[in-house]
């Protein structure tokens, strides 16, 4: 989702994989916002959380492929 020349709303170049990722963030955000959550201690869980589910996704796309 790094593309430097890029105006507009990153949904806008984003991979299908990325936006379900990205949405499911939000989601998981809200709620740890209404536990009470620190900011930091969200964006590590988030991050580690968009990590696995990236590879996950990648993964399961490369099987596919496989087929």
């Amino acid at each position: 989702m790094s593309i430097p020349d890029a105006k507009g709303n990153v949904r806008d170049e984003a991979t299908l994989e990325q936006l379900v990722v990205l949405s499911n963030m939000e989601s998981v955000n809200a709620l740890m916002i209404h536990q009470g959550l620190a900011s930091g201690d969200r964006l590590i869980q988030l991050n580690k959380m968009a990590i696995a589910q990236m590879k996950s996704l990648l993964a399961n796309r490369q099987m596919k492929v496989l087929k």
